[in-house]
């Protein structure tokens, strides 16, 4: 039983790992019990188990293992950390688990296994459980298969991979144990429900018997696809829907298990074959053999190679050109059939790879259809259907283009179904209006073809077309079919079953009703820009119902009116005659129609009216448009002679056009009319009106097409002049979408070759309107013409360079629009623009003849010399030819070779060969990107630069014209990343990182990328993971943060949690999505944007390469045209980028013109981008009070990772960013973390011109910023260096005007990083940081800022070294020797190394610095440094000898300039004398030789008085302040101080604007100097200061600064001086006694002593403590006042220090001394001991509190220090200090206390909270004997009815109370404040029975709490903070055993030796202290009356006073010293009196 009690008292988790399985079993018990209880899911409770669930498992003992595992289950379904213990759980389940006898085990085991799978963590799970298949025990085995399939049969095939379960299956089967076999055929089984047929390839290897017994299984199985059952954590909401589902009778979607059944290709479960090594050696020479059976035996031995289902990528180039050739030439129709096969094999095997030998093998079997053979054409057809699935339609579209008008009819009828066969594959996406289009046309073709076979393929295809986009999409291009064609093709379409199981129309025509429909409010809105009676019209159309199926489209349409009309009227046929009379007499009144033809002009007029007036209130749907406009061409018609009817008719024309449903045959009967009259003087204004109007119903492309035409069919020059103009016109009005430039650029042409000047004008100011849109390429069309004329073209698109297209007003209201708007989309989405489409319409060579097997042969050939011939030749065929066809024979493949070339030369000219072909094909390269373009991306992983350079130039010049999707299709891009070559995969994924963010959609191909991506994070090439990070965002972009963030699920742990913050980094900055184009205003808003981004264009392309997103601010940013600009700074190149626009999208987020729009997200108004503007007008800074100490606090307690790297880690970045974020304005946080450096350029100089503005807020957020500094330090970009320099500097200055002194922790975080700058290789930088380390000085001690370039000097660049020995020397001259920091001997021999450095500057920098040292303190120096090589040692002092001959005229040299420069004069006198301005170098030249000839030689030249000069230098004095009054002698003699001079003639405080902090600085610095006297004059001139009430207030803002000076100082001696023999003593005690004095001086004045801080007053009291209980101060002589003075300050310090800060301190001490062990444990105790004293005044200072700190640091400290962890301290004190905090603060603010835990996280989970509400609650319910010691209120009207056993009782608690060590204090308080209360109440029987000095001991307490009651001086004893020693001793333990005689005789010793007894020292002196300090006597009598050391101090004082006042009467030399003890002071006094003398007479000249 003894054991067991001893376990049973641990906690849980020490009981979990207990070696006995009792205790084990008992703490997992109740582990169970606590994970079932705790609620929060994040609770940091948890955190304990972590590593222990592992243990949980591996249980050794059965029985504790299946609590263990139950407590293990729980935590994974409770805990939110579960999952990182995923991976060690599973393998201990699988190892330890599986493998137990008892089935409850294994069940929870599984349990387990399901459970983080549910957490999301299926992958781990699996891998594991794979790894245990390997097991060799069978067991393990069967229960690992068992796991696996109860996983997937809960969670299904979506989540559990099948490929790696499939992979392992067979051979399950092949296991010699039953059991397993049959676990393995239950897999199979439930593996076959989720993916059917796709199971049988792989198993098709098993034994037959089991797939026999398999098949029998699968037959029973049900036809209906299984379910998920179970759900993952993020699938909370299927599984709403699944229980939905099951309530209403499962009824299920159909959709959804048609998805889940085709979820799993069985193509993905198998593994690759390598057939190319197995492959007959002698094949190639076979397949060229003469006889046929030998090339059979060839293609049969391919032939079973390709029938694997899987094939491994490889190069099949050779054996794919060999089965070609079989293909196309054998005469042997069998083979042509075998090759056939092979090849469809192959496309099968490889599928996406063998997409780059596509293009070489289609058009070899096109041709090759025309063989008859129904065997042939079959497998032609298998092998060009299996080709198809590899590639694309948009790459065989050419080649499937160039059969269509073959005259073989087999050939075009096998291409149409061939088409037929791939549209059922495609899907509206995949099949855009820019392939169909083209095909489509073919096909119409070909329906009117003379041989039947070919027209029902073609109608079969039209129809699959018709049936995969809908009816409306095709219609447009059936325009000229017939209705019997056409309803052949719906014939057709309603037979067609598509891949994807559709049937009938539905599939496509409702989908893009619907989606027409969807888009339809937005269009209506877009014509409100036209002139009026367009929109009324478009309207009113709009909104009445559709009229039957012709109709159709127009009630799905909406907006677009007239697409409708268009679908009905491209086949309306032309009307006769006197159908049109017919039509006309209906709807327009007989006269007029008896009019139309009158001869007389007037009847001719009326008539038009009356046509007018009824035009004008006809509707719609009765309007006979053709009719009309036929009537109107009756005769006169078009040939009419009066202008008056002629414009009348015109105007009739455009109102027709406007209000009816026109159609292009109407438009046909009117255009030659217009067209004629257009260049007519009145008339031509109305047809250019008319024009406009027919524009906008049939389309401005259709239009001008055919006005330009007709107007060339004329020979009139005005007309075609003016036809030009007006199309110019129109272009600007409508925008370019879908103009068929082809269409009428020969009649610009011609238009240009005129004779009439106006028309030539006219044609050039067209080609000018026409630039704006297409940009450079329209150029290529007029190469050939005259220099003149070009030159003229030339000038005329230099005026339009540079300017943006205007935003279109008109609308097209036709289909043609949308569609050609569409197609744009599609060419937009692919990257290439609207540039493809010119390049589409340039004539074109066909150069494959050209490129012979010869010339193939020659770029092949073995010799370099040869191989370059070829390449030249190759390189004129192309040149030549200007612009090629897509076909060019062989050359791809003979190019591909020379790029791998041994010969770089050649390499790089086939580079160029390419970038040439690139512009030479134009959009035709898209086939040879898979064959050219991935070896181009090969060649990036070059070592030579000029290589990767040009390499990258090509590949840009194919991506320009192929687009990116070619390039991010397949597996190619991921298989070039696989490479590790460093080079190769920098220049690649810097590409994508520029590509991608411009793309709005992307091929699934590009997650192929994220494993090699993600590999490149972590490659060991910082360059390789550099761009890495960068291309993270752009892939974010489009793959999305989920899908990423679960593809690093297969990444090792460690390298997970690396990549998974990169990709949190890169969410934050990932960049918007490109916005489609407006689908509006007739497409002109799309067009512009994507005219430029294909554009050639020198200026355009540069203005895009500056700002690469600017296109999308332009295709969609036009929402903002209308509004004006935004009031930012950056608003107007964004403004004028809008200007542009009309469209009515969104701005679009992105480094958009200037980069305003970087806040609002891509897809809101606009609007918001302005309000985002208008916000940056608020504050950039969010001032957060305590905000800064927070932060300090947390670093220290390492909550977060401390600011110290070599190079700055992603979590170091995230952290800043986290903390910025409370402090930042949001957009200026995302500019300063933006990618790109010009936005932090731009945040920079917000933050410049906000830097006084927003001082304090800067200020408070100094630390964040300078950490943010810190990282565009190790950037390379010299523009943001630079700036960030300049902003320091700027910040540098404010801070130094403010008086702000920066702290440890900013330092810290900033001046390391700053010294690595200080050896930039730009002088540029350097000098800047250097000024920057200048102004640093200012705000930030020198002596502290030392080590710091110590540290720089051990850099291994050599320039820092350099710069930070200059900068070292530049502080010992400005500061002295002690800014050399720990101390000067160590500092320099450190420095001594660098004069043997290998670098000159180094070693002259190093020597400079020694001999700054050598200046200050002469030949001292050579002690300094140390030994030095012999070498070393003569350069030094050659470099000394050289600088001492220099000296006359170093002073004039330095004085002002160094001044100027650093802001310290070389000698520091001058900071005190006067400005340096005013210092004469001749003057000063003498002072330096006096200083050098002093009479002084003990007091450090620094202080030294230059009085001669003074006395001759009759200006400079006259600026001297009088300050020979201050009384300084109480000071200086008593304390043995070498007399300082200097003070006597310091400059007046108030005088001194601009050097006061920088003096105060310097004197501080001073106070923690190595050298004893140094320090003591510091102290000195300090304690003036603060003694001068009026003055002290300059120490304001110091206060910190000093006290750490001080405590550097308590321990320098406590560390060095102390230990060391040679320092007297006596001196130390000085030291001592200077301190105490100054530091009690400071904590009188309340204003002061509140200033300092929470950290430093911790170090303060550590070192007070420290120093109380060090015993080698009292053995010191003297040394026992020096600790009862301690003791007196540290009272001091607790009263008048802030109060939450001294509370903050002592509690964080008292943590600090009880978590270190090395300590002592008195340390702790007094510590304690303070904490009583403050929770004492707690009810005095309770209002001034900041009660949510303190409670944060007790909150902090329980975290520490749990009550657990506490209770098991050697003592309960610290425990019952806490809690009578906590009581106290409860008992003071009652429930109020709860509201004060605002700064605590998680506060729930606080221990602390807990404590305080029990508290709370009970502090109502105190018992009466707790009521009558502490709480008056419960007390009142007590005191009669008390009983005397209740008194009797509560005095005997009292008296046990003071009778222990621990509550003295606290039962002293309770006695007197019984006493108060009950003045007659009888102690005397309570102390009869005690010793004498414990009576007095109560007696002398109760004195002391009254005096300090009563405001009197308090008392300083033992009682109060006890001291080390015999003076401790009464609050010891012995207290009672003690005898007073013992205390008496230590007293005697004591004061015997202090000299108190028989001797002449006395306290006397305490009746002449100066009034400055009247408190000291007061508060340092004491009973008994022992003397401190400041009580000697004062009396030293007042003697001195005495002898100085008689010197001043007598004018007498030192006759002898005040005390016998004081004979040292002798030298120094003796000089006293001349001194004074010179001052004297010095101050009487001035009068």
């Amino acid at each position: 039983m003894g054991d067991d009690s001893e376990w049973m008292k641990l906690p849980i988790d020490q009981k979990c790992e207990h070696k006995v399985w009792k205790a084990r079993l008992n703490g997992y018990e109740e582990a169970l019990k606590l994970f079932q209880k705790l609620e929060d899911e994040k609770s940091p409770e948890w955190g304990k188990y972590l590593g222990l669930i592992k243990k949980f498992v591996t249980e050794s003992n059965a029985v504790a293992q299946l609590k263990g595992l139950e407590a293990a289950l729980a935590f994974i379904e409770n805990a939110h950390v579960a999952g990182k213990t995923t991976g060690e759980v599973v393998s201990g389940v699988v190892t330890k688990v599986f493998n137990q006898p008892k089935a409850r085990a294994k069940e929870l085991g599984m349990d387990i296994c399901l459970m983080y799978i549910e957490i999301e963590k299926a992958e781990v799970v699996q891998d594991e459980l794979l790894k245990g298949l390997d097991n060799k025990n069978p067991k393990i085995v069967v229960a690992c298969i068992e796991t696996l399939r109860k996983a997937l049969s809960e969670f299904g095939s979506k989540i559990v991979t099948l490929k790696p379960v499939v992979k392992i299956l067979p051979k399950q089967f092949e296991s010699r144990e039953k059991a397993v076999r049959d676990e393995a055929k239950l897999l199979a089984v439930e593996i076959y429900k989720w993916i059917r047929d796709a199971l049988r390839p792989p198993l098709q290897n098993i034994n037959s018997v089991q797939l026999k017994e398999l098949e029998e299984e699968w037959v029973k199985l049900p036809s209906s696809p299984p379910k998920q059952t179970r759900f993952l954590r993020s699938q909370q909401d299927l599984k709403a829907k699944f229980e939905q589902q099951q309530a209403q009778g499962d009824q299920s979607d159909g959709d959804e298990e048609e998805e889940t059944a085709a979820a799993v290709d069985p193509y993905d479960l198998l593994e690759p074959v390598e057939i190319l090594s197995k492959m007959p050696k002698d094949f190639d020479e076979k397949i060229e053999a003469k006889k046929w059976q030998e090339r059979k035996e060839a293609l049969e031995a391919i032939e079973a190679l390709t029938k694997n289902l899987k094939l491994e990528n490889g190069d099949y180039g050779d054996l794919v050109r060999s089965l070609k050739k079989v293909v196309g030439k054998d005469a042997n129709v069998m083979l042509v059939s075998l090759a056939a096969k092979c090849l469809a094999g192959l496309a099968s095997g490889l599928r996406k790879k063998f997409g780059t030998y596509a293009g070489q093998v289609v058009p070899t079997i096109l041709e090759k259809f025309k063989e008859k053979k129904p065997q042939v054409v079959q497998a032609l057809q298998e092998a060009i259907d299996a080709i198809f699935l590899t590639t694309t339609l948009q790459n065989l579209s050419e080649d499937i283009l160039g059969v269509m008008d073959n005259k073989n009819p087999s050939i075009k009828q096998q291409a149409s179904l061939f088409l037929a066969r791939s549209f059922r594959h495609c899907t509206q996406a995949t099949l855009p209006k820019s392939i169909l289009k083209p095909l489509c046309a073919a096909l119409v073709k070909q329906v009117n073809d003379s041989a039947p076979e070919v027209r029902d393929a073609a109608f079969e295809a039209l129809g699959t077309a018709m049936k995969v986009v809908g009816e409306k999409a095709v219609n447009p291009f059936f325009a000229d079919l017939d209705k019997l064609k056409l309803d052949k093709i719906k014939e057709c379409s309603d037979k067609v079953e598509l891949s994807g199981g559709k049937k009938g129309a539905a599939g496509g025509g409702a989908a893009v009703d619907k989606k027409s429909a969807a888009r339809a409010p937005p269009a209506a809105e877009a014509p409100s820009k036209s002139s009026a009676p367009p929109k009324k019209t478009q309207t009113a159309a709009a909104s009445k119902p559709s009229a039957g199926p012709p109709k159709k489209g127009k009630a799905a349409a909406g907006g677009k009116t007239k697409k409708t009309s268009d679908s009905k009227e491209l086949s309306e046929t032309e009307l006769s005659a006197e159908v049109c009379e017919e039509l006309a007499a209906g709807v327009l009144p007989a006269s007029c129609l008896q009019q139309l033809d009158s001869a007389n002009w007037k009847e001719r007029l009326a008539s038009m009216e009356e046509f007018q007036r009824a035009v004008e209130t006809m509707d719609k749907a009765v309007m006979p448009c053709q009719a009309l406009v036929r009537m109107l061409a009756k005769k006169p018609g078009w040939k009419e002679t009066n202008f008056q009817v002629m414009q009348m008719k015109l105007h009739i024309v455009a109102l027709v056009a406007q209000r009816g449903q026109f159609s292009k045959m109407s438009a046909s009967v009117v255009l030659d009319g217009l067209v004629d009259k257009i260049g007519d003087v009145k008339c031509g204004g109305n047809a250019k009106t008319a024009l406009m109007a027919i524009g906008e119903v049939c389309s401005l492309p259709w239009t001008a097409e055919q006005v330009v035409s007709l107007a060339f069919a004329q020979k009139n020059p005005k007309n075609q002049a003016e036809s030009l103009n007006w199309l110019a016109n129109a272009m600007k009005e409508f925008g370019f979408a879908g103009i068929n430039v082809k269409g009428f650029i020969n009649n610009v042409k011609t238009a240009l070759g005129a004779t009439n000047p106006a028309v030539r004008t006219a044609a050039i100011t067209l080609l000018g309107v026409m630039y704006l849109y297409m940009g450079q390429p329209l150029r290529m069309f007029f190469e050939d013409e005259k220099p003149a004329l070009l030159a003229q073209i030339d000038a005329e698109f230099e005026k339009m360079q540079g300017q943006s297209p205007p935003a279109p007003i008109r609308s097209t209201k036709k289909a043609a629009a949308e569609e050609q708007g569409e197609e744009a989309t599609e060419q937009d989405e692919d990257g290439g623009g609207a540039g493809q489409d010119i390049m589409d319409l340039l004539p074109r060579t066909d150069i494959s003849d050209k490129i012979t097997s010869d010339l193939v042969s020659k770029i092949g050939d073995k010799n370099w010399k040869i191989r370059k011939e070829g390449l030249d030749e190759a390189a004129a065929i192309i040149s030549e030819a200007k612009f090629v066809t897509a076909s060019i024979g062989d050359l791809p493949l003979a190019l591909k070779e020379r790029l791998c070339d041994s010969n770089k030369i050649l390499v790089q000219q086939t580079l160029s060969i390419l970038q040439q072909l690139a512009t030479a094909m134009g959009p035709g390269l898209k086939q040879h990107v898979k064959a050219l373009g991935f070896p181009v991306i090969t060649v990036l992983g070059d070592s030579k630069s000029n290589l990767r350079t040009a390499a990258m130039a090509t590949l840009q010049a194919w991506v320009e014209q192929t687009g990116m999707r070619d390039w991010l299709e397949g597996e190619d891009l991921s298989e070039e990343l696989k490479r590790e070559n460093p080079f190769l995969r920098q220049e690649v994924l810097g590409w994508l990182a520029e590509k991608l963010p411009s793309l709005r959609t992307v091929p699934g191909d590009l997650m192929l990328c994220l494993p090699q991506l993600f590999a490149c994070l972590e490659d060991r090439n910082a360059d390789v993971r550099k761009k890495a990070q960068d291309a993270l965002p752009s892939f974010m972009m489009h793959l999305g943060y989920d899908k990423m963030n679960k593809a690093t699920g297969k990444l090792k742990p460690a390298s997970k949690d690396q990549v998974v913050a990169m990709l949190e980094k890169a969410r934050a900055v990932m960049p918007a999505k490109p916005a489609a184009p407006a689908k509006t205003g007739g497409k002109g808003s799309a067009e512009p944007s994507r005219a430029p981004s294909a554009s050639r264009s020198a200026a355009v392309s540069d203005h895009l390469d500056s700002k690469p997103e600017a296109k999308k601010v332009r295709g969609g940013g036009g929402a903002a045209a209308k509004k004006p600009p935004s009031p930012s700074d950056e608003a107007p190149p964004l403004s004028k980028e809008k200007e542009c626009n009309g469209s009515k999208k969104p701005p679009v987020k992105g480094k958009a013109a200037a980069g305003s729009q970087q806040g609002p997200a891509g897809k809101k108004p606009a609007a918001k981008g302005l309000k985002d503007d208008e916000d940056k007008s608020g504050p950039i800074f969010i001032l957060i009070p305590s905000a800064k100490e927070q932060r300090i606090k947390e670093e220290k307690q390492l909550k977060i990772l401390k600011w110290n790297f070599i190079t700055p880690r992603d979590e170091y970045v995230e952290q800043l960013k986290a903390q910025m974020a409370t402090c930042f304005a949001k957009w200026l946080l995302d500019e300063l973390f933006h990618f790109d450096f010009q936005r932090h350029v731009k945040a920079i100089g917000v933050m410049i011109e906000r830097l006084n503005s927003e001082s304090d807020a800067t200020i408070g957020c100094l630390d964040l910023i300078l950490k943010w500094v810190t990282l565009r330090f190790f950037e390379t970009n010299t523009t943001i260096l630079m700036k960030v320099l300049e902003y320091l500097k700027l910040l540098f200055t404010m801070l130094n005007t403010e008086g702000y002194h920066l702290t440890e922790y900013e330092a810290n975080s900033f001046v390391p990083y700053l010294i690595l700058k200080v050896g930039e290789s730009k002088d540029v930088v350097r000098k800047d940081v250097r000024a920057i380390l200048a102004m640093l000085c200012k705000v930030y001690p020198a002596s502290k800022l030392f080590p710091f370039l110590m540290d720089g000097t051990k850099s291994k660049n050599s320039k820092q070294r350099a710069e930070c020995l200059e900068e070292l020397g530049c502080l010992i001259e400005g500061y002295g020797m002690n800014v050399c920091q720990p101390t000067p001997a160590k500092c320099l021999k450190e420095i001594a190394v660098h004069i043997g450095d290998r670098d000159t500057s180094v070693r002259n920098a190093a020597l400079n610095t020694v001999v700054a040292v050598y200046n200050v303190c002469g030949e001292q120096v050579y002690k300094l440094i140390g030994n030095l090589s012999e070498k070393d040692m003569s350069m030094l002092e050659e470099r000394i000898k050289r600088s001492a001959k220099k000296t006359p005229a170093a002073p004039a040299k330095q004085s002002a300039p160094e001044k100027t420069q650093r802001e310290h004069p070389t000698n520091p006198n001058a900071t005190f004398l006067r400005k340096p301005v005013q210092e004469d170098p001749a003057k000063l030249n003498q002072s330096r030789q006096n200083a050098q000839h002093s009479d002084h030689p003990s007091i450090p030249k620094e202080f030294q008085l230059d009085l001669d000069m003074i006395e001759q230098d009759q200006n400079s004095v006259c600026e001297l302040p009088d300050l020979v009054q201050h009384k300084l002698d109480e000071l200086l003699e008593p304390l043995m101080i070498p007399e300082p001079k200097i003070r006597s003639v310091s400059p007046h405080f108030d005088d001194l604007h601009s050097s006061t902090a920088s003096t105060i600085n310097f004197v501080i610095s001073q106070v923690a100097s190595g050298d004893i006297g140094t320090s003591i004059q510091a102290l000195a001139q300090i304690d003036e200061v603060l003694r001068q009430e009026d003055k002290a207030d300059v120490m304001s803002g110091h206060i910190d600064q000093l006290l750490i000076a001080t405590i550097m100082q308590l321990r320098l001696i406590n560390s060095t001086h102390l230990a060391d023999d040679r320092v007297d003593k006596k001196d130390l005690i000085k030291l001592y006694s200077c301190i105490m004095g100054n530091m009690l001086s400071l904590f009188s004045m309340e204003t002061l002593a509140k200033e300092a801080s929470m950290g430093v007053l911790k170090d303060l009291m550590h070192s007070l403590i420290t120093l109380m209980l060090d015993s080698r101060v009292e053995d010191v002589e003297d040394g026992t006042q020096v600790i009862r003075s301690v003791n007196l300050l540290v009272i001091r310090v607790l009263e008048h220090s802030d109060q939450t800060n001294m509370f903050s301190a002592l509690l964080v001490l008292l943590q600090d001394t009880l978590v270190s062990t090395a300590g002592s444990p008195k340390v702790s105790e007094l510590v304690m001991k303070c904490l009583w004293r403050m929770i004492r005044f707690l009810p005095e200072n309770i209002n001034s509190l900041n009660l949510d700190r303190i409670l944060l640091d007790v909150h902090n400290f329980m975290k520490v220090f749990p009550k657990e962890k506490l209770k098991q301290l050697k003592t309960d004190v610290p425990h019952r200090t806490l809690k009578t905090l906590c009581h106290t603060l409860c008992k003071l603010t009652g429930a109020k206390i709860l509201d004060h835990l605002s700064m605590i996280e998680n506060r729930n989970e606080s221990e602390l909270e807990a404590y305080l509400r029990r508290a709370v609650k009970h502090s109502g319910n105190l018992s009466g004997m707790k009521n009558d010691r502490g709480n008056e209120k419960a007390t009142h009207g007590m005191d009669d009815r008390m009983s005397k056993a209740k008194v009797s009782d509560i005095l005997s608690e009292i008296f046990k109370k003071i009778g222990s060590k621990e509550n003295t204090k606290e039962g002293l308080t309770e006695l007197y404040e019984y006493k108060q209360k009950y003045s007659d109440a009888d102690l005397e029987p309570f102390l009869k029975n005690t010793s004498q000095f414990f009576q007095s001991y109560v007696e002398r307490g109760l004195r002391v709490i009254e005096s300090e009651r009563e405001g009197k001086p308090r008392i300083p004893s033992t009682t109060v903070i006890p001291q080390h020693g015999i003076d401790s001793s009464i609050s010891s333990s012995n207290n009672e055993e003690l005898k007073p005689a013992v205390y008496y005789e230590r007293l005697k010793i004591l004061r015997q030796r202090q000299g108190l007894e028989n001797t002449s020292r006395g306290l006397g002196g305490s009746e002449d202290e100066p009034p400055q300090r009247p408190a000291i006597s007061s508060l340092l009598s004491s009973k008994p009356p022992v003397a401190s050391s400041t009580d000697m101090l004062h009396s030293k004082l007042s003697q001195l006073k005495e002898s100085r006042e008689l010197y001043q009467q007598e004018h007498n030399t030192y006759s002898s010293s005040p005390s016998r003890s004081h004979t040292r002071s002798a030298s120094p006094a003796a000089n006293l009196d001349d001194l004074k003398k010179r001052l004297e007479r010095i101050k009487s000249k001035r009068q």
